[in-house]
């Protein structure tokens, strides 16, 4: 009777938990990869460049379950990568909450991208060739000049690769599959109720991940809009 009353029973909870938990560690591991990158596509002319732009963008335009093919093919344990994540800490990946994890990461990595190096690119270039002249070196110009004056666009990439973590499906559902208790998303629940037919617990989820997605954005944007001060 009580979980009758609330809002969502102590399992529902438990998966929207697990899905924000999954969203922030994924940020968290692609941001300083993210922000690199982000600077030297932005900052840096370098042989290949074009081709780097686009495979980082393919999971923008590729269908998310072929991005979760590669994935599986790569992580699982007699892929390249499975096999020596196994080979050296004895543990797997596909199927596990570190598959989640990295589905996410992979996905959302893109957006990150893109939003960092928008917001690197309207630094005044000028400002850094000030630092350079008085004698500071590159990772000095980008840590002291370049990031800082590229904060809101920064934080707002983060918002939204946290945002495009929240809703992974795809990917997810290949490499990671949908494991009650240990690897179900609010994705992943959502599709399955409405497989069940157990509609009203879905729209449920769908309703909380609205309102998370949407909370997420519109910070993103409100980040984007401010003027510079």
């Amino acid at each position: 009777m009580e979980d009758e009353k609330c809002f969502m029973s102590s399992e529902e909870w438990q998966i929207v938990s697990f899905t924000v938990g999954m969203a922030v560690l994924s940020t968290a591991l692609i941001l300083p990869a993210g922000v690199a990158l982000a600077w030297s596509l932005a900052r840096l002319r370098w042989r290949g460049k074009a081709l780097v732009e686009t495979f980082v963008a393919l999971p923008l335009v590729l269908p998310p379950v072929v991005t979760g093919l590669v994935l599986l093919r790569l992580c699982g344990r007699r892929g390249p990568v499975g096999h020596w994540f196994y080979s050296k800490f004895n543990l797997d990946i596909v199927f596990t909450w570190r598959a989640v994890a990295l589905a996410l990461a992979v996905m959302s990595f893109p957006l990150l991208v893109r939003t960092v190096r928008t917001a690197i690119e309207e630094v005044n270039p000028a400002l850094e060739q000030i630092a350079r002249t008085l004698g500071a070196g590159e990772w000095r110009v980008a840590f002291t000049i370049t990031l800082p004056l590229a904060k809101r666009g920064l934080l707002a990439g983060v918002l939204l690769a946290f945002a495009r973590a929240l809703g992974e499906f795809g990917a997810t559902i290949m490499v990671a599959g949908n494991i009650p208790g240990a690897t179900t998303t609010l994705s992943t629940d959502i599709y399955q109720l409405v497989q069940l037919g157990e509609d009203s617990h879905a729209w449920r989820l769908a309703a909380i991940s609205l309102a998370l997605a949407f909370a997420a954005v519109w910070a993103s944007g409100c980040l984007m809009r401010r003027p510079h001060t």
